[in-house]
């Protein structure tokens, strides 16, 4: 893995990498653009920090003034970084690292053809280290809050991942591939030997 720092995202999709398209590859039913992916996912990270905070306040009875909670809630900003490395890590060629601050968002894009499978890897891992190991840690051991914290805030900043997820899942057939080209993610059949 290679990876190249882009800066700042100009919300120009021409502006990112594009794959050689492959034959018979069919474009994912997505968001259209950065602005359409990121209202979807805020209003799905607001959903999931209701609900991740149900069992929060009914094992722990939560008090807003628990500092320990809310530094890890503040920790999670700091993982923004290293959750896109985490994805970056699973890519096996060149990869680009993007920011676009204003509409809450990094991102990395890798144009190369991976199964199905080692996509929903790629874009659950940064969540299961940042976000579910430490909320089911900080749930289980209640003096572990700032993990709690950390956790329910991270799970809720990888909802872009999740919606990532969710279309491999529901529109890529068995022994598909994938890919990533400008702002689109692709599936098709590989070419059987």
């Amino acid at each position: 893995m290679k990876l190249h720092y882009r800066g700042k995202y100009d919300l120009d999709p021409n502006s990112l990498p594009v794959a050689e398209e492959k034959e018979g590859a069919i474009q994912f039913e997505e968001a259209a653009s950065t602005q359409e992916l990121a209202k979807k996912a805020n209003i799905a990270a607001f959903i999931l920090l209701i609900l991740l905070l149900i069992p929060i306040v009914m094992l722990h009875r939560l008090k807003a003034d628990s500092f320990a909670f809310w530094i890890g809630c503040l920790l999670s900003l700091f993982c923004a970084l290293p959750h896109e490395l985490l994805h970056a890590l699973c890519f096996k060629e060149d990869v680009y690292l993007y920011t676009n601050l204003r509409q809450g968002m990094l991102f990395v894009i890798g144009t190369e053809p991976m199964s199905k499978g080692r996509f929903i890897f790629l874009s659950l891992l940064p969540n299961l280290v940042f976000g579910l190991v430490p909320y089911l840690l900080g749930l289980i051991y209640p003096s572990l809050s700032l993990l709690l914290g950390l956790g329910w805030s991270s799970l809720a900043m990888g909802t872009g991942d999740y919606i990532n997820v969710y279309h491999a899942l529901k529109q890529m057939p068995k022994g598909a591939l994938t890919y990533m080209s400008g702002f689109h993610s692709y599936w098709f059949m590989p070419e059987q030997k």
